[in-house]
């Protein structure tokens, strides 16, 4: 399958020019938002318009003569064939392949006179910012400049899309579990532990879960343009007031509403202590907190290093906790999300086999939400439902558009990627298939990266282990077979939220391993095996962690292990039984199990999901 190209050179033409305008001599891109977003609203995809390249990961970095693309494993593929004759691909994490830092690094030392760089405040945070002026000075260029007016939004200019204005809803207590007021005291708590004067909150999801509501200006994320601040004694919501209907303005009663873009002017009045248009001021002697996460542009607006302590957020691990409430809607969303799921597979079973019709990857993508949209408290998908068939499917965030994909060969592996949003919690699944007869290396693979996915899934480890720690538990079967995977094992999910979550995660990055593990936590397990041009194979679910009984307990400390709460069945057309020890076929056996007793009631009237569920979910013989 062939994907297109857009041509960059009028675009790098015309970015070059502005540079020259504004003495800046290279010029970095980078993917994310004022909010540090992974997932963006269309109006904010910069680094798409100026690149070409589509991907959720990547910064593009320009000069006068060269233009640069970084991004991960998981977007080689796709990156190589999107990218056209101007751009250079930096594969990041591969050896002798420099980071964009160092590329940056080593090319604004071009030159006697060292060059300049530039960047949009908004859109680095101030950590990035100065390890990158560091950098540019101690190899002789001149440092980093903050742009105010992005050059790339000039480039777009009337092309470019609105910044979204949907309205926002309020998330009742039965589904977030705890009343916002009562998050708020508990944050304000954590600012008089830490002798702080406020807090300024700057991820989307952290303004949506702090305040119970949710919305829909980023594709996938219920979330919505806005910014807050919490002191001792006021919190502030940024946000264009027009978004908020009456339910939702007497939800936040006793709230500080203020326009969006305010939040710059009322901290800057903070930085010199003075009041601020809401009423806030602060001691000298105190300092406000902002994630590590929030701008380099918010920073530079309170005042810098003398104002701000740069720390994790205080909610980032509050939120990753879930409550009760939201434990429970997880079980119960992913039941009904596997139904769908079933469902789907049956379908596209008889589609290709029995009626041996043309089903291309969008067309099973689109049938898939369509049954989705049936089950109790859907709102939409999570995420783009990669739907890939064949080497497609070695494409790790594959995105299958109109007209531009591949019809699924019912002789070649599909792996579908897909996830939802309902009213009680997030879902993101990852089933492959096989309808015809795999190949010995497909059933190989598959059945290594199963070993891994049931490793992982019977962990116990003791309170304080880190998601860093544990990784290996999942590639240890592909390791010893000489093969590895070049994506993390697990990311957090939210609960009707964001499907990738912080703080927590799984796998060989560094900040796995800052943050351990906590009951409560809900995260991925999706270890997978790619071989480009040719097949791709993961396996994920989500789970919670738990606290578990142990025999022993050493040193007192609790242990900890996962409940699983994907519920659809694994592909036996793919599983070589022979390479499974009895402890795995056990696990197979009880997972089937569950997952039959969990979702047959929603096949009673339909007889080839509930034979399709009843072929997939039968036991294997013990070992």
């Amino acid at each position: 399958m062939a994907i297109d190209q857009v041509d960059t050179t009028e675009r790098l033409r015309h970015l070059r020019e502005l540079m020259r305008q504004k003495k800046v001599d290279i010029y970095i891109v980078p993917s994310q938002d004022a909010h540090s977003s992974e997932y963006i609203a269309p109006t904010d995809a910069r680094r798409e318009f100026i690149s070409g390249f589509s991907g959720s990961a990547g910064t593009a970095v320009i000069t006068h003569d060269k233009a640069a693309l970084a991004t991960d494993g998981r977007y080689f593929n796709q990156a190589s064939k999107q990218l056209d004759s101007n751009w250079t691909l930096l594969k990041q994490g591969l050896q002798d392949v420099p980071t964009w830092q160092e590329w940056t690094v080593d090319e604004a030392a071009d030159g006697k006179l060292g060059l300049t760089v530039g960047v949009d405040p908004t859109l680095f945070t101030s950590t990035e910012a100065r390890k990158l002026h560091k950098g540019i000075e101690k190899k002789g260029g001149k440092g980093l400049v903050a742009i105010a007016d992005n050059l790339v939004d000039q480039v777009w200019a009337k092309q470019k899309p609105a910044r979204p204005n949907e309205a926002v809803n309020v998330l009742g207590q039965d589904y977030a579990g705890k009343k916002f007021q009562d998050k708020i005291e508990e944050l304000r708590k954590e600012l008089d532990k830490r002798k702080a004067a406020g807090f300024v909150v700057s991820m989307l999801d952290e303004v949506a879960w702090l305040f119970n509501l949710r919305g829909n200006d980023i594709p996938y994320n219920p979330v919505f343009f806005s910014y807050a601040l919490i002191t001792p004694t006021i919190a502030t919501l940024y946000i264009d007031e027009t978004k908020l209907k009456d339910n939702a303005k007497a939800h936040l009663m006793g709230v500080n509403i203020r326009p969006y873009d305010a939040i710059f002017s009322d901290i800057a009045a903070l930085a010199k202590d003075e009041p601020s248009t809401n009423g806030t001021t602060s001691t000298p002697k105190q300092k406000y907190l902002m994630s590590t996460a929030a701008s380099w542009a918010l920073s530079q607006a309170l005042g810098g290093e003398d104002k701000v302590d740069e720390v994790r957020s205080l909610i980032a691990e509050a939120k990753a906790v879930k409550n009760a409430t939201e434990l429970e809607g997880m079980r119960q969303c992913h039941i009904r999300d596997g139904a769908a799921l079933i469902e789907y597979f049956a379908w596209l079973e008889e589609e290709l086999i029995q009626k041996k019709s043309a089903i291309d990857e969008v067309q099973g993508a689109d049938k898939l939400e369509q049954i989705r949209q049936k089950h109790e408290k859907f709102v939409g998908l999570s995420f783009d439902t990669i739907s890939s068939t064949g080497a497609n499917a070695a494409v790790i965030h594959y995105k299958p558009e109109p007209g531009n994909c591949s019809t699924i060969d019912p002789n070649k592996i599909y792996l579908c990627d897909s996830g939802a949003q309902y009213l009680d919690g997030t879902t993101d699944t990852t089933r492959t298939l096989h309808f015809g007869e795999p190949t010995p290396m497909e059933r190989e693979a598959y059945t290594l990266v199963l070993k891994g996915h049931i490793a992982l899934d019977l962990a116990v480890f003791p309170k304080g282990t880190s998601g860093f720690s544990i990784d290996a538990l999942a590639r240890q079967y592909l390791w010893s077979n000489g093969l590895e995977y070049r994506h993390g094992t697990g990311h957090g999910v939210g609960s009707y939220l964001n499907v990738h979550e912080g703080p927590i995660g799984i796998g060989q990055r560094v900040q796995y391993a800052e943050v351990p593990l906590a009951a409560g936590n809900v995260i991925s397990n999706e270890p997978g095996y790619y071989e480009d041009g040719n097949f791709g194979v993961r396996i994920e679910n989500l789970f919670m962690v738990r606290e578990v009984e142990t025999k022993h307990r050493f040193g007192d400390k609790p242990y900890l292990g996962f409940e699983h709460v994907t519920m659809v069945p694994m592909c036996r057309k793919l599983i070589d039984v022979g390479l499974l020890t009895g402890r795995e076929v056990d696990w197979l056996n009880e997972y089937h199990k569950e997952v039959w007793e969990k979702t047959a009631r929603y096949f009673e009237k339909d007889e080839r999901s509930k034979k399709w569920l009843e072929r997939e979910c039968a036991p294997y013989a013990a070992s």
